[in-house]
């Protein structure tokens, strides 16, 4: 049975230029920290706080900058905040949640963007061809691995574009529901 890595997204923020730019003051951009495992994508150096009726946390920017302002929090991380976030795909944010962004520069205020992101599994085409799914398409993906937590993560969303890696990305509450640490790989299951 074919096995692809499940990494865990922890929350972070992405911004657009204007948005960076009132964070952090004119001529800002985001410094590549780490390279992630989507091509093209990055932790950045910059953190921001992330301000909810309840409370705060602190976050990092993950680059390019984006045409869409977007936070994504754990389900944990909105009640943290006092925000109630949906659980949506990533870009999708309108009618969400919204919260204030404090940088060093300066505050921005968000009316909408804050998601939970729905788990979900990164594929080129070919992937999918390999594994018999289409973009979009929701499946099931079985987790074994060492600690005595093994499980079923249902309605996981097949991402599919030529500008992926082959990854599944679940957020910090269910990757510790799970006990996922170090290198841990999931199969589909139908």
């Amino acid at each position: 049975m074919k096995e692809f890595i499940i990494e865990t997204s922890a929350r972070h923020v992405h911004v657009t230029k204007e948005t960076l730019v009132k964070l952090f003051g004119e001529g800002a951009t985001l410094e590549v920290k780490k390279m992630l495992s989507q091509p093209g994508q990055f932790a950045s150096n910059q953190k921001v706080k992330v301000v909810g009726p309840k409370g705060e946390l602190n976050c990092s920017i993950l680059g390019p900058e984006r045409d869409k302002d977007q936070v994504e929090v754990s389900l944990s991380d909105a009640r943290t905040l006092g925000i109630v976030a949906p659980i949506r795909e990533s870009g999708d944010v309108a009618g969400s949640a919204g919260c204030k962004l404090v940088g060093p520069a300066g505050e921005v205020e968000l009316t909408e963007g804050v998601i939970v992101a729905k788990r979900h599994v990164h594929m080129t085409p070919t992937d999918a061809d390999e594994f018999g799914v289409k973009n979009g398409q929701i499946v099931n993906v079985k987790v074994t691995n060492e600690t005595g937590r093994s499980l079923i993560f249902g309605d996981t969303v097949i991402r599919v574009s030529s500008n992926y890696a082959l990854a599944m990305h679940v957020d910090t509450d269910e990757s510790n529901a799970g006990a996922l640490a170090g290198q841990v790989f999931g199969t589909i299951v139908k």
